[in-house]
């Protein structure tokens, strides 16, 4: 039996864990060769592992999406491996710009202290860190895959995640709010500069996802109870449900939307 994504090649950036590791299992059980590109070289050489358990073709490129020049690299590894690329999920992404890896307080600190997190007191380093990452790292990983997409000349599908959070001014995240807007933004201006090329750029808005990431707030009662009460289905997302939108933007099913940013929040924003 086919599947959505039977024959097709798909780059998932951030696909060692949370919604990158999910997109990647789901095009494969639909049918995609994956190339799972994420800084984790450990998880992410798992995840490229549990495709080929699936029983199809994946690889793992170690890849800062922040980097110019691994971006390129991460492009040409995923064509040199299967010959083109037909989709990329630009999953990438990061809520705080220098806390170290490890520190769990002062990571629930940083997620749940709005106002040891505002703007006006927040250093620069993690400004540019956020949106290095959340937001030149969704242009670069774009333009990297796009430019082999125009090469081959066949159409491709761009699928990049931004969050509720892009329009919503949380405070204490401002950094990451922005970076979010901002890739709502760059899909618009990429889908209209690509058409003509016939690869269609849209993007996702989750809600509060049950991440890695986002394991310091849900640790947090106070701060996930406030995100849960604003989100009418009163619960999280799971990874799987973002995945599952992500495929329809992906696949076919979408051969004529280009420009959109769809909202995967539980409602966030009904009222």
């Amino acid at each position: 039996m086919r599947g959505r994504l039977t024959d097709k090649v798909a780059v998932v950036t951030g696909g060692a864990s949370g919604i990158g590791r999910a997109c990647a299992l789901r095009f494969a059980a639909e049918g995609a060769a994956i190339l799972v590109a994420d800084r984790d070289a450990a998880r992410g050489a798992a995840v490229a592992a549990e495709v080929e358990a699936v029983g199809e073709a994946a690889c793992f490129v170690e890849t800062d999406t922040a980097s110019e020049p691994a971006c390129e690299a991460m492009a040409d590894a995923a064509v040199e491996r299967f010959g083109r690329i037909d989709v990329l999920v630009a999953a990438a992404g990061i809520a705080h710009g220098v806390t170290r890896r490890g520190d769990r307080a002062k990571q629930i600190r940083a997620a749940t202290d709005w106002e040891a997190g505002a703007l006006i007191t927040k250093s620069l380093r993690s400004w540019e860190r956020v949106l290095a990452v959340n937001l030149t790292g969704v242009m670069l990983s774009n333009r990297a895959v796009a430019r082999r997409m125009i090469e081959g000349g066949a159409p491709g599908s761009i699928v990049n995640l931004g969050s509720a959070a892009g329009f919503l001014p949380f405070r204490g995240i401002g950094d990451y709010c922005v970076s979010k807007a901002g890739v709502w933004m760059l899909t618009k201006v990429l889908a209209g500069e690509l058409a003509a090329h016939h690869i269609r750029v849209n993007a996702l808005a989750p809600g509060l996802v049950e991440t890695p990431m986002a394991a310091t707030i849900l640790a947090d009662a106070t701060a996930s109870a406030q995100i849960r009460n604003i989100t009418p289905m009163n619960r999280f997302a799971q990874p799987e449900e973002i995945a599952g939108a992500a495929l329809f933007l992906a696949s076919d099913e979408s051969s004529y939307v280009t420009g959109e940013i769809l909202s995967v929040d539980g409602g966030m924003f009904t009222g």
